[in-house]
């Protein structure tokens, strides 16, 4: 399978320099290109090819001589392929329309081929050795080596190899965990654990609002504005780490410690993007500042990622359930429903039964029952599916739909490079992700 290691390298200043000639030549190679493929799309209908692409070049070399001297061959042939894989993913659905790529953000180069590691140092062609911190080793063989600068100016290499190993098969033998999502706390187990909420902008919110502040009242393009923008990225990238090694952790725990996982499918996407469903007239909005907010500080899109993949590697079983079932409403002892609770009520009686249910707790075990029974009717013979939701109610209310009379079900789409977290993200400056 395909796997990819991040390791932190440190170029000198020489080294420097030519990875920014690199990253610019490639970049100005992606501009041109996408803007050429708007122009023949707006005129002909139809847009550019990767082969067309990529005979651009010769003529591209003796008309820009530092396309041919500032960076490697084939690095410029990889921005021909990532370009055109973009516009699969966009007319596939998967992502939004390529965009023009800026100087000023995060900026990389691939390597396809003739990368070499010698001990602590890896030879890049064009750039030299450089050293890089070996904080563990690989095995395989090398796909793509990936050359990356962060806006705080730290250098990172990515490398994708290729090992003979291979995903043991799944299995569903074992303890099941129920999790939903909040606000309060991140998360809420089935098992009645709470872990609490890092809120990682809220504690770097004052020191991010002066350094932004100090920013604004810089002169634009002045040496002054750029380090204030490099402090900034800085405080940023403290975030991005902190959240990073909480979500790794927790989701380490948790597999570690379960053999069924089963979250709510949430449409994250959907309830953080304005713009990404319009009202019913006379309704009430759909998209929360506050809610997005609260979504996007705890990441809860990246927390359901690395629970599959890291499910998926350990042959254990994830699993999304339909998101539109009442779970805090429904009584996981009697399956009694309520007729309503407000977002401030956190503890219920059932009616029916008198079981006294803690609101976020409760949505976990019926997360957790709702996923049992996807799974054992998924078990099952395909003329004795229908015949059992005819006979017995199912899931966590009688409204509960048995859609695998239908169709197979949803499945996770993951990328072929997993990646692989090591230690403490915040206390070390090298780190394996993909």
């Amino acid at each position: 399978m395909y796997q990819a290691y991040k390791y932190r390298i440190y170029p000198t200043s020489e080294q420097q320099l030519a990875l920014a000639k690199s990253f610019g030549c490639c970049r100005w190679f992606w501009n041109y290109s996408l803007n050429l493929c708007h122009e023949t799309y707006r005129n002909t209908g139809k847009s550019l090819s990767r082969a067309a692409i990529q005979k651009m070049l010769p003529q591209l070399k003796k008309e820009h001589e530092w396309l041919k001297t500032d960076t490697y061959s084939q690095c410029l042939q990889v921005v021909a392929l990532n370009l055109s894989t973009a516009y699969k993913n966009f007319f596939d659905r998967q992502a939004k329309l390529p965009k023009f790529k800026s100087k000023k953000g995060r900026q990389s180069i691939t390597y396809p081929q003739n990368v070499e590691f010698q001990d602590n140092y890896i030879k890049l062609p064009k750039i030299g050795l450089v050293y890089y911190r070996r904080h563990r080793d690989f095995s395989g063989e090398i796909k793509t080596v990936t050359v990356s600068v962060n806006p705080d100016g730290k250098y990172f290499v990515s490398v994708l190899v290729e090992d003979d190993r291979v995903n043991p098969e799944k299995s569903a033998e074992g303890k099941a965990i129920g999790i939903d999502l909040g606000s309060t706390h991140f998360c809420i187990t089935s098992d009645g654990s709470k872990y609490k909420n890092p809120k990682n902008i809220a504690k770097y919110t004052l020191n991010l609002k002066r350094k932004q502040q100090k920013l604004a009242r810089k002169q634009k393009g002045s040496n002054a504005q750029t380090k204030a923008r490099i402090k900034i990225a800085r405080v940023q990238g403290k975030i991005a780490r902190c959240r990073e090694d909480f979500l790794h952790k927790l989701s380490r725990k948790i597999v570690n410690e379960n053999q069924v996982i089963a979250v709510e499918n949430l449409a994250i996407k959907k309830r953080c993007d304005p713009t990404s469903a319009k009202d019913a007239p006379g309704s009430a909005p759909r998209h929360n500042n506050l809610a997005a907010s609260i979504i996007g500080d705890g990441a809860w899109g990246m927390f359901e990622t690395m629970l599959s993949y890291k499910a998926e590697r350990e042959g254990k079983t994830y699993i999304e359930v339909d998101r539109f079932l009442p779970y805090s409403q429904t009584c996981n002892i009697c399956l009694n429903q309520v007729g309503s609770l407000s977002v401030n009520v956190k503890n219920w009686t059932c009616e029916h039964c008198h079981t006294t249910h803690n609101r976020e707790i409760n949505a976990a075990i019926n997360i957790k029952n709702e996923a049992l029974r996807i799974l054992r009717v998924r078990n099952l013979p395909s003329h004795d599916k229908c015949q059992m939701h005819s006979k017995q109610e199912l899931g966590t209310s009688s409204t509960a739909n048995l859609r695998e009379c239908k169709s197979p079900g949803k499945t996770s789409v993951l990328l072929d490079a997993i990646p692989s977290e090591d230690g403490n993200l915040s206390c070390s400056n090298s780190y394996s992700i993909g």
